[in-house]
């Protein structure tokens, strides 16, 4: 069992003492830097001057394109992202020039003296724009079941529709940061503040021009990421190596938060259409999506965020005909990025508008209509389906067999385990769902100008990267004949308490009090060829790569203990399997009184020349993806969670309260329940603000208008619910995974759809739950107010009531 552990940084948090990388001590001779962006969306360089500008006192480079001695790329995957513009800046912070001086004033003077010259080019700001000029970053994809658009037209009932889900600003504390330490000819020391160190120690040496072992990246800890340090911290990382390789000095850049919010990339924008054919109980037959989103000016993590988006286009719910399609298109703003959720959560915004439309045109619940739509809850071992068939030969069924079992998404993955039936009743009753549904109509009758809505929204999420290889984690295991152990992992710590939950695994699986357990900085030197931390997986991979490194050294320290014990017990030998870690000792459990400390026994291994330090390795099982069929099984396991928000929203302003929230999520047998729990309470909010307050705005040029906290609103203490009860699911242990723990990262943002959808249900009260509200995500004041408006017309228009 794990002990329960706090936080391993919380009191360094709250004392100051948790150093991030514009808290490390200044090494002598220190730079700073600062970036020349773009001030135009799209435009030709035509020439530039930079004389002036490098004759600054205290200026020691100013770099433009040409002098990168490496490669002027540093796109993740496609290589279509100059480090510095060359000829041409196709959005409006792309850097052009860096700067490194002895003060920041002094790079803010050689700044204004820069002469460039630019001539703007038409530019694409907006995602209507992109497609009607087929501006597309790539080929569309498209995964499919059945013949979605036959069953649409041969349904009953059809809706037909579209929705915007808005672009969102990861604004993490900490802004990126950087500082490179350039060491003997051809070494550079990177302290990043990135989600990807093995990313950012490719990508520097490409830079550069130099292998990649002449590069180090160190990550203590990063102060928040959401995916916006997956890629882009690389780019503060490249511009700051090349300014310490070109004076030959240490280099810091650390941008200004209106900086940061202008240069970097956003949570994706899409336009979702859809059409879907139901029966006249509410059971859908077939939906046809079409998925648009805004990549920005480069390719970056687009395809990807598109692929998984295509892959949650279902949610909860099968679908027996089904046809998504997904395609990236290119404007000039700055290239989009990976964000909490990596798609899921505009994927799900589609199939949730269908199930709250079926259950309008029916007049039913929305709660009961996801319900019907639910996967089957079917066992895959016995293959016996919800209404009772059952297939002797699991591995054997047919299409149409699996059909029937309803537990098959629509790119051909046995949703197993499935916990949504099971947490829909769970949380029905806790929520008391059904009495404050009756409560909410008699006050929404009795009140003319305040509506209150409630809604329930179930998540289905795969875990596991959609590119197969990256599900590989490395560490290293370090033991002291002291008795304290020291690990290293790939993962990154960036508030989620990862490395807390590593400690804690680490401390269990050697049976050893979690004080005699170090975690250590990631380190590219200590462990190699990592995967970003990102897709919910930093505790599911390294978690079970630092369990293989110990189980190599409990191996070797059973094997020399028994060796030993045996020498002392003659005749009656210790074996190997008998010896138990446990409370700080290890005892041979058919002799109790064969017992050692675990420092004493350490010795004793020590002294017999075994190494006490091992790696670990770990590749997720049983995964595969086939882009271009679009089948396969992408991921490891699902994690389920379900919410159900109540609002009140005020007609007259636009203003709503987040009454009550109730959420149970399945965690598995949780790591941490502690920081499990955060994550879950966190994410929700996060995903509160991406659907009610966080606007992002650019004007007719391109310039981002909301690039401060004084334009840019996240939720604040005053958005949180009055009530917020949140359980996670306990009792159901995840098969196959590290101790038996599920993911909990991602999956809770998109449990804050129902706060989306309360309010929907609220200004569907305006005009009696006839009219389906037009409302974007996210659902400002502003909207709501509008949309309160039209809808209020509509029913005066109909009933003569007063509007």
């Amino acid at each position: 069992m794990i002990t329960p552990l706090p936080h391993d940084s919380a009191k360094g948090h709250v004392t100051g003492e948790a150093l991030y990388v514009d808290d490390l001590p200044e090494p002598e001779r220190l730079l700073t830097g600062r970036v020349v962006y773009s001030p135009h969306a799209h435009a030709r360089i035509v020439s530039h001057d930079l004389t002036a500008a490098r004759a600054v006192p205290g200026v020691h480079a100013v770099l433009a394109a040409a002098d990168i001695p490496g490669h002027n790329q540093m796109g993740p995957v496609v290589k279509d992202e100059p480090v510095l513009a060359a000829e041409e800046v196709t959005c409006i912070g792309q850097a052009v020039f860096l700067i490194a001086g002895e003060t920041d004033e002094q790079c803010r003077e050689a700044r204004r003296r820069i002469r460039v010259e630019y001539e703007p080019l038409d530019a694409i700001l907006t995602l209507e724009k992109a497609m009607e000029r087929g501006s597309l970053l790539g080929p569309p994809r498209k995964i499919e079941r059945g013949d979605a658009r036959r069953a649409v037209q041969e349904a009953p009932r059809r809706i037909a529709g579209e929705v915007l889900t808005g672009a969102q600003e990861h604004w993490y504390l900490e802004t990126q940061c950087c500082l490179c330490v350039p060491g003997e000819p051809e070494q550079m020391l990177v302290y990043s503040s990135t989600q990807h160190p093995a990313e950012t120690q490719a990508l520097v040496a490409e830079v550069l021009g130099w292998p990649r072992n002449a590069v180090t990246v160190e990550v203590k800890r990063v102060g928040g990421g959401f995916g916006g340090k997956e890629t882009q911290a690389n780019h503060t990382a490249c511009w700051t190596a090349l300014l310490a390789h070109a004076t030959g000095r240490p280099v810091k850049i650390r941008l200004f938060r209106d900086d940061d919010m202008i240069m970097t990339g956003k949570r994706h924008r899409f336009l979702i259409r859809y059409e879907a054919g139901f029966d006249e109980d509410g059971s859908v037959r077939g939906v046809v999506l079409d998925l648009n989103s805004d990549g920005g000016a480069a390719t970056d993590l687009s395809f990807a965020i598109l692929e998984r988006a295509m892959l949650h286009a279902d949610n909860a719910y099968f679908i027996p005909a089904c046809s998504v399609t997904g395609t990236v298109w290119k404007t000039n703003l700055p290239s989009n990025t990976a964000f909490r959720g990596f798609g899921g959560p505009q994927g799900m915004v589609g199939i949730e508008t269908i199930m709250d439309r079926i259950a309008r045109a029916l007049k039913r619940d929305p709660a009961e209509i996801r319900r019907k739509n639910f996967y089957g809850a079917g066992d895959e071992a016995t293959g016996r389906s919800r209404e009772g068939k059952t297939f002797t030969d699991a591995a054997g069924i047919s299409e149409s067999d699996r059909l029937q079992l309803r537990n098959t998404t629509h790119y051909g993955q046995v949703v197993e385990n499935n916990r949504l039936p099971f947490i829909y009743d769970r949380l029905m009753a806790s929520s008391d769902y059904i009495l404050r549904r009756r409560e909410i109509q008699a006050f929404n009758a009795s009140h003319e100008f305040q509506k209150r809505g409630m809604a329930l929204n179930p998540v289905k999420f795969g875990i596991s990267f959609t590119t197969t290889h990256l599900n590989q984690a490395g560490a290293l295991v370090q033991l002291y004949t002291d008795g304290t152990a020291l690990v290293h992992h790939g993962g990154v710590e960036m508030g989620q308490g990862l490395h807390t939950k590593i400690q804690g695994i680490a401390a269990a699986e050697l049976g050893l009090d979690p004080a005699h357990v170090r975690v250590n900085a990631t380190n590219t030197a200590c462990v190699p060829n990592t995967s970003a931390t990102a897709a919910s997986s930093g505790a599911d991979m390294n978690g079970m790569a630092v369990k293989n490194a110990i189980d190599t050294l409990r191996g070797r320290i059973a094997e020399g203990l028994a060796g030993h014990l045996s020498e002392q017990y003659l005749g009656d030998p210790t074996m190997p399997g008998d010896l138990c870690f446990a409370d700080g000792r290890i005892t041979d459990t058919r002799h109790p009184d064969r017992s050692l400390a675990f420092a004493e026994a350490l010795q004793i291994v020590y002294l017999r020349r075994i190494s006490l330090s091992a790696s670990g390795f770990y590749r997720t099982p049983e995964i595969g993806w086939d882009r271009q069929s679009g089948r396969g099984r992408p991921f490891f396991y699902y994690a389920f969670g379900m919410a159900v928000s109540e609002v009140l929203v005020d007609i007259l302003t636009g203003a709503h309260m987040i009454l009550r929230v109730d959420i149970v999520h399945d965690v598995g047998d949780s790591l941490n329940a502690g920081i499990d729990l955060g994550q879950v309470e966190g994410g929700f909010i996060q995903g509160v603000g991406w659907c009610t307050t966080e606007e992002i705005v650019w004007d007719a040029q391109g310039h981002l208008l909301t690039h401060s906290p004084d334009t840019y609103k996240i939720p604040t203490a005053g958005d949180l619910p009055e009530v917020f009860n949140v359980e996670l699911l306990t009792g159901v242990p995840n098969p196959g995974t590290i101790r038996s723990s599920k993911a909990v990262g991602e999956p809770p943002f998109m449990l804050a759809l129902s706060v989306w959808f309360a309010i929907r249900d609220a200004l569907s009260a305006i005009a009696g739950h006839v009219v389906d509200p037009e409302i974007a995500l996210p659902a400002t004041r502003e909207r709501i107010l509008l949309e309160a408006e039209r809808l209020r017309a509509l029913h005066h228009e109909t009933t003569g009531a007063r509007a």
